[in-house]
């Protein structure tokens, strides 16, 4: 094939991408509002395990939500359903990032805990998208929502990544041309932009922070990353009592390890890659990447997950026993505040920052020097139900 057959063919490759996207943007225009669960009288949460380690950390959170919404589910009101079939091993079996049949379960629930779940890398034979990503699209989450919070350092934040675009969004289609030329895509779109900033001023404002930081690379990435911009800034108007700053992703990245500026850093919003990228490094900073939920929201769905990957290796030394449900237990705490049970919700937190910061037990290393997942998630459970070492705690964090 010469050179100008190869334009031709990747022309008519980008011609497909910008259909896909058009029609993306249909949709958005055309969506539901937002589903308000505190006035359904059933939620269904579907438990997916995931690869790896997930099967053994998701599992033993959602114990830890049985324990707690046990009236409801005694009631009718809540019901767990098992997604099954969302292993690797099924959807490269599928050629998909996700089969069929676990789709059709995963749109049957109102919001979903998953495990970790692997992806392929280049050169494992084997291009089967990303199933987070895949479930993002799907389900139209299209805002991927994680705090992180160390009060002994002043650090309170609340990223909003946009969870639907950028480069992971179009991650596998690119393509491979002649003489090594290999191109990949990324989109942004106003309708998604304008969605996740929206959202992210209105948790400014709901949350009483009152300040709202855009990250991009909009002096280099002009076209996306201007736009994404640009369109925080013309939404400020909106919001007068928020106020907007912007940085760009590389001095970023520095500054929040900057003692005396990254207290000032409340809520944050950035497109899709930098998101991912910045808050692995929050979530270091609050004692790693198993101490940090994550929840992907749209406006008829949610999904709550780890923001950790599923550590196969884990398993493969016979560590996964041994694995911090940590992460898996705060995207619960994130999953009970947003279907209503916002006390819930607290009692759960609470219960970690004592198990993780004061009454240490049971300390998770990995290994077998170390707490099993299931010993420290019973012992949340106790620490849950004791008003004693509540208090002491509460004393404990105001002296």
């Amino acid at each position: 094939m010469n050179r100008q057959e190869e334009i031709k063919q990747a022309q008519e490759h980008f011609a497909r991408l910008l259909d896909e996207q058009y029609a993306r943007i249909d949709n958005m225009r055309q969506a539901d509002r937002p589903v308000d669960y505190t006035m359904k009288e059933k939620i269904i949460i579907g438990v997916g395990g995931g690869d790896g380690i997930g099967p053994y950390i998701t599992a033993w959170a959602k114990e830890v939500l049985d324990f707690l919404l046990a009236d409801e589910v005694k009631a009718g009101r809540i019901v767990f359903r098992e997604i099954e079939d969302l292993t690797l091993e099924e959807r490269i079996k599928a050629g998909k990032a996700i089969p069929d049949g676990p789709l059709e379960a995963l749109k049957m629930c109102d919001v979903i805990l998953k495990g970790p779940t692997t992806t392929p890398r280049a050169g494992d034979g084997v291009n089967v998208e990303s199933a987070n990503v895949a479930m993002r699209r799907e389900l139209d989450l299209f805002a991927n929502v994680r705090p992180v919070k160390v009060p002994q350092l002043g650090i309170d934040w609340t990223f909003y990544r946009e969870n639907t675009e950028g480069a992971y969004a179009v991650g596998s289609k690119g393509i491979e041309l002649a003489d090594g030329l290999g191109v990949d895509f990324t989109i942004t779109t106003q309708a998604g932009s304008e969605r996740i900033i929206r959202a992210a001023f209105d948790y400014a404002v709901r949350s009483g922070q009152n300040r709202l930081t855009v990250v991009t690379k909009a002096n280099v990435i002009k076209t996306t990353d201007g736009m994404f911009l640009q369109t925080a800034k013309q939404m400020a108007g909106e919001y007068p009592q928020v106020v907007l700053d912007d940085w760009y992703i590389d001095i970023m990245t520095a500054k929040l390890l900057d003692d005396k500026r990254r207290r000032d850093f409340k809520v944050v919003v950035l497109p899709n890659l930098y998101g991912d990228i910045i808050t692995d490094e929050a979530a270091e900073i609050q004692g790693g990447v198993g101490t940090a939920g994550s929840a992907n929201i749209g406006n008829r769905y949610a999904m709550f997950e780890a923001i950790h990957g599923s550590a196969p290796r884990m398993v493969e030394e016979g560590r996964a026993a041994y694995a911090d449900p940590s992460s898996m237990l705060r995207a619960c705490v994130m999953l009970l505040e947003h279907i209503g049970q916002i006390e819930k919700a607290a009692q759960l937190a609470m219960a970690l920052d004592i198990c993780t910061l004061y009454d240490r037990q049971f300390v998770i290393t990995g290994r077998k020097d170390g707490s099993s997942a299931e010993a420290f998630c019973k012992y949340v459970m106790q620490v849950v139900q004791d008003k004693e070492l509540a208090h002491r705690y509460a004393q404990y964090t105001q002296s």
